[in-house]
């Protein structure tokens, strides 16, 4: 029996930009898959984003000879303006987009939609990087890969595992409410729209995918991780203005909070503290290493020094000091930035004096003076994180009386 959702279920877009070689084998092979498995309505759309091949041609055709296919065009490459436009413009209830290289295995399809479908989750993604994930690709694409998606997690505190895997289904009105905010229209476009997404309290499901690498790719992958480092400095300091309105989207999509954990004790926030600045002294030591040469050394203290800032606060918010839910959030994440800039002050000052005092300093010692600055830089955010930007206000903490939680009056 086919399951009926009121119209068409699904669109499936495939953005394209000269693919003429593959294109029509492709679309024919997803086309047979979704009239054998799929037992509710589907549509593919073809969206080419400016191809100056045969793509068109090939679109155009395809579009003609298969009753449920549809062929779109815009005269402006980037990916992420080929799914704005058709996402956009779908009435599907759920909307999709596949690599048209089809490197992820169609069987992850079904439950790729299926809890959007029924209302569990808002974005359904594929992930190379799961348990059970079977890959196939180079060393150095998995290498990349994965220290990408660790930047994520150590810099904004992500929960999602895998940004990038071209394999993602979002419910209609998730879409339609949080496009307008993603400003990347290339391959930051993915992760610029998880990240805004969990920021909004909207659910995002992961399922593991078996992938196999397209060694025809023509991703240049320095270019790609330079943007995407471009993407996360921009996407945080706009979150940190408060120029994308979270709270109004968390009230309107988002999942209200069911019940969390108590406040941690003094010595459990101390060692969940200790915990949050060991990963985020790390990843400081990895950013400055990777930005250093392209930025210069003050550059890259900041730039490095300002994202794991904004990490270690959101980390510290919700795992030390166990606030959860959007309450403050935005003015705590401000509060946390007045903290960053006298940490910086403080290890922008101690680089200063080294190269004053040296007149020859190398790289390794540049990061070991800048390490130890960030250790006392740490102490005194604890400090501050503890009585000013996380403080409890002790008058809502007291407990309510019991008196007045009864439905009754004492006369």
């Amino acid at each position: 029996m086919t399951p009926c959702y009121g119209g068409l279920a699904l669109e499936i877009v495939v953005p394209v930009f000269n693919e003429e070689a593959i294109l029509e084998k492709s679309i024919k092979r997803l086309v047979d898959y979704l009239s054998q498995e799929i037992l509710f309505t589907w549509r593919v759309t073809i969206a080419d984003n400016a191809s100056t091949d045969n793509t068109a041609l090939i679109g155009e055709r395809l579009a003609e000879e298969i009753p449920d296919v549809n062929y779109r065009r815009l005269d402006v490459k980037g990916r992420g303006y080929a799914l704005r436009d058709a996402w956009l413009a779908s009435e599907a209830k759920v909307v999709a987009y596949l690599d048209v290289d089809l490197s992820t295995d169609l069987a992850a399809l079904p439950p790729l939609v299926a809890p959007l479908l029924s209302g569990h989750s808002d974005i359904s993604i594929g992930t190379r990087l799961g348990q059970t994930s079977r890959v196939v690709r180079g060393p150095k694409r998995e290498f990349i890969s994965r220290c990408y998606n660790l930047l994520l997690k150590r810099t904004l505190q992500v929960r999602f595992s895998d940004a990038q895997c071209g394999f993602k289904a979002v419910r209609r009105e998730v879409a339609q409410r949080l496009l307008p905010f993603v400003e990347d229209n290339r391959w930051f476009f993915d992760t610029e729209l998880l990240i805004l997404a969990e920021r909004a309290g909207l659910r995002i499901h992961e399922i593991p995918v078996d992938w196999i690498d397209d060694p025809d790719s023509r991703v240049d992958i320095k270019q790609t991780a330079l943007d995407d480092i471009r993407g996360l400095i921009r996407v945080a300091g706009a979150m940190l203005k408060g120029t994308i309105p979270l709270q109004a989207i968390y009230a309107e999509l988002g999942r209200g909070p069911i019940g969390g954990p108590a406040r941690p004790s003094f010595f459990g926030q101390v060692v969940r503290f200790g915990v949050v600045g060991a990963v985020s002294t790390l990843a400081f030591a990895v950013l400055y290493l990777l930005l250093q040469g392209p930025m210069g050394a003050q550059q890259a203290n900041f730039a490095a020094l300002l994202l794991t800032a904004i990490g270690n606060t959101a980390a510290n918010r919700r795992f030390t000091f166990g606030i959860r839910g959007p309450q403050r959030l935005w003015t705590q994440q401000f509060q946390g930035l007045v903290v960053f800039t006298l940490a910086w002050s403080l290890t922008a000052a101690s680089l200063g004096i080294l190269h004053a005092v040296t007149a020859d300093v190398s790289p390794s010692l540049e990061l070991l003076t800048l390490t130890i600055a960030n250790v006392v830089a740490t102490l005194m955010r604890f400090a501050l994180l503890r009585v000013w930007v996380f403080r409890v206000d002790k008058a809502s903490a007291r407990p309510v009386p019991k008196l007045a939680t009864m439905s009754g009056s004492s006369r």
